[in-house]
């Protein structure tokens, strides 16, 4: 009995521990004050970004939202206004000129490598270049992209047209009129193409309040698209990666490219 007890609590502990590994992930994240405007009068969105263990919580630092663009209802790309940046979230309001969806968009190319150099493997990121005498010299693109989508008075597809470049995901549902329990589809493509039998995942908002992720993991079909059945509402983080679940670390061969994509959106009532 005493042994049995024993292997119980300690598979609650694993348990547990796994839960506190996964809620200390920092994940960036985009998210609007409102996904749904209704007014006749002039409307502005703010959009909040910041990088967090607890999503949509402000507890770690902001996001740069550098280079951030708007693509309106007739599928035209603009600049945003520059965001304000403060100690632990970033912050920019969006003029919405006419009805329709909008997708607020942030992309970003980084650098990463490693050399070796007297025997020594270092690493480098960025545009810092390896110094003279280095060897073994490896680099790779981290190509991300992040979206976000509001919706004023009327729904609208122009937005959601796909770019054809990286990886991205394509709203066959509109992102700012889903609903608990009615069912959603999603194409996933990289440089235009379809991505079959892809995984992505959901993780909802309130993290904290709940003490585990309630993360739910989807797979894309031979079409490269996935229709699910939508679950409770709140607040949404989906995120994707290719190539999916690639190995990392020490001595281990990295892509010449890696893509991360992620996009926040609300689930309404029924």
């Amino acid at each position: 009995m005493r042994n049995n007890k024993m292997i119980k609590q300690l598979a609650i502990a694993v348990a547990l521990a796994g839960v506190a590994v996964a809620a200390q992930a920092h994940r960036p994240w985009m998210i609007p004050n409102t996904s749904i405007i209704e007014t006749d009068r002039e409307a502005w969105v703010t959009i909040d970004g910041a990088i967090s263990e607890g999503l949509f919580e402000n507890d770690f630092m902001p996001l740069k939202m550098d280079g951030l663009t708007v693509t309106g209802p007739d599928g035209a790309t603009a600049p945003a206004p520059a965001a304000v940046m403060g100690k632990h979230r970033s912050s920019v309001d969006i003029l919405l000129p006419k009805d329709g969806t909008y997708r607020i968009t942030l992309g970003a190319n980084n650098l990463m490598g490693s050399y070796k150099l007297n025997g020594e493997t270092k690493r480098f990121r960025g545009n810092d270049a390896p110094p003279a005498g280095a060897t073994d010299v490896k680099t790779t693109t981290m190509v991300q992209r992040q979206d976000t989508f509001v919706t004023l008075n009327k729904s609208s597809d122009g937005a959601l047209k796909p770019t054809g470049s990286g990886l991205e995901m394509v709203a066959l549902s509109n992102p700012t009129e889903l609903r608990a329990g009615e069912t959603a589809k999603f194409r996933f493509q990289l440089d235009g193409k379809p991505l079959a039998n892809f995984p992505f995942s959901l993780i909802p908002g309130g993290v904290k309040y709940r003490g585990t992720l309630n993360e739910t993991r989807l797979t894309t079909d031979a079409n490269g698209e996935a229709s699910f059945k939508l679950p409770a509402p709140n607040m949404y983080w989906l995120s994707a990666a290719y190539p999916a679940n690639a190995p990392r670390g020490p001595g281990v061969e990295q892509p010449a490219k890696r893509y991360s994509y992620s996009a926040t959106f609300e689930i309404l009532p029924e």
